[in-house]
């Protein structure tokens, strides 16, 4: 099976668990994958939402804190996550969205028809509707029927005040190429089925706060730790400053941040999500890495209960 360059996941800080995951697997039927903690926090959790599948380039995750403050997006951030549903799905979340009292707006992305809303923390979201229905995957259930579910990232928009040197580095490092332009708004595409897009937004620098509601880093996909080694080598050499290879337990990162600002991680797609837990079973108990489990006791009594239906 071919390798797909293109979007791993992307990290987003957010406040309430509870409510975070009441929207995220109730309102928009994603399934939680994995519900852990913060390895450089414990006392929180990571939260892991996907398509049903749980592939790479459906991963939408969240270190929730309670008490954060709200934070708004600024030049050299990701401002926008844009999830892909079918053509077809347009009416159903339409109907959905306003089910649920969700505020949205109509718009195109590139031609594309789509719906831009914002999650309870001000994180602002499009749903694009594209293409076909995914197969439907065996042994989950769905929240939204199969063939209008979301299907995973369709891709992310980047606040920058200029280009060239991102745009070199996502084609040599991940196989992007430009597309399409419209106006400031420059639109880069790889081959893969989800994860697919990103879109660079040139401004002047604008200011913003950290807090919930905004993207702490986006991580692209490398196959394995060797190929990881091979990106970490053209990333060093580029004099970028990336961490050593770092042991996630579901996959391997390096991380580092570009000129623009934007922090970037590149995340091997091996050994996924059903390392620890069945396939099926997937989100449904609370998973620690093993360096944690020493400490599952004293972890799970900071933790708030968080309960999430199986999806």
């Amino acid at each position: 099976m071919k390798h797909h360059k293109g979007i791993h996941h992307i990290t987003v800080l957010a406040g309430n668990p509870k409510r975070n995951a009441q929207f995220y697997t109730e309102v928009l039927g994603m399934r939680l994958v994995k519900k852990s903690v913060n390895q450089d926090d414990p006392g929180t959790y990571h939260l892991f939402y996907g398509n049903q599948a749980a592939e790479p380039g459906s991963s939408l995750t969240f270190f929730p804190w309670p008490n954060a403050v709200q934070g708004k997006a600024s030049t050299g951030e990701v401002v926008n996550v844009a999830l892909q549903a079918s053509a077809s799905s347009r009416k159903y979340w339409e109907n959905r969205l306003r089910k649920y009292n969700v505020t949205f707006k109509e718009t195109e992305v590139f031609g594309r028809p789509a719906f831009r809303f914002h999650d309870p923390d001000m994180l602002e979201l499009d749903i694009i509707f594209e293409g076909g229905a995914k197969p439907k995957t065996d042994n989950v259930s769905y929240v939204v029927e199969p063939e209008f579910a979301i299907q995973g990232f369709w891709g992310a928009r980047l606040k920058l005040t200029e280009k060239e040197y991102t745009e070199k580095l996502i084609h040599e490092l991940f196989d992007f190429n430009e597309v399409e332009r419209d106006e400031n708004h420059i639109l880069y595409q790889t081959d893969a089925p989800i994860g697919h897009s990103l879109i660079f937004e040139i401004t002047d620098f604008q200011p913003g706060r950290n807090g919930r509601g905004t993207v702490h880093h986006i991580a692209f996909r490398a196959k394995n730790r060797e190929e990881l080694d091979e990106l970490r080598k053209y990333v060093f050499q580029e004099g970028l400053h990336p961490t050593h290879i770092i042991d996630r337990h579901w996959f391997k990162s390096v991380y580092y941040r570009i000129p623009e600002g934007v922090l970037f991680e590149m995340a091997s797609d091996d050994p996924g999500y059903t390392v620890d837990e069945e396939f099926e079973e997937l989100g449904e108990h609370l998973i620690l890495p093993p360096w944690l489990e020493s400490k599952r006791d004293q972890i799970e009594r900071r933790l708030p209960d968080l309960t999430v239906p199986a999806s």
